[in-house]
């Protein structure tokens, strides 16, 4: 297994290959499609973003509310091509990498290639195992979505499969 951290740098994406595990630590983005849509909105609207998405990875999840002493409830993957109308433009803003479930559309895959992002499998029903990965978790934006706020989240080696990697190369089509 390859450890890497956050922020993705070019070099970094650059190394990664369809079929590898990976252990990812660092901070990433929870987000899910209403999110990412008032993301994308901003962006069109030449409005700036509520943070910084340059070299940042987004986790598609809305976890549950945490139980009394930890950080997060069940935090696993959502189905990621409802985020496919949106990834692309937000790929092209800097967006490095993205976590969810699912294959994912020409579109994405075309920016993936062009912008060098990395799409990563997470387990799908698995959600209270990936939950003790992370350490932290922090409301940042759009609190009035509850699960699916923006949240800035610490994950300590959370296991994930490079699914489709900077080349095009894609596990849900064969290589």
């Amino acid at each position: 297994m390859k450890n890497i951290s956050t922020p993705l740098s070019k070099n970094v994406i650059e190394d990664l290959k369809a079929g590898e595990e990976i252990l990812l630590s660092g901070y990433l983005y929870t987000a899910r499609d209403v999110a990412h849509s008032r993301l994308c909105k901003l962006i069109k609207d030449g409005k700036p973003l509520p943070f910084d998405i340059k070299d940042q990875v987004f986790y598609f999840v809305g976890p549950t509310p945490p139980r009394p002493g930890y950080v997060i409830g069940s935090a696993g993957p959502t189905t990621s091509y409802r985020m496919d109308e949106y990834s692309p433009i937000l790929i092209e803003h800097g967006l490095s990498g993205m976590i969810g479930k699912g294959n994912r559309s020409s579109d994405v895959i075309d920016a993936m290639i062009k912008y060098k992002a990395v799409y990563f499998a997470a387990i799908g029903g698995a959600g209270a195992l990936i939950a003790r990965c992370i350490k932290e978790a922090t409301i940042v934006c759009y609190e009035d979505l509850g699960p699916e706020a923006i949240r800035k989240i610490l994950v300590v080696d959370m296991p994930l499969i490079v699914a489709i990697d900077c080349y095009g190369n894609n596990l849900y089509k064969g290589r």
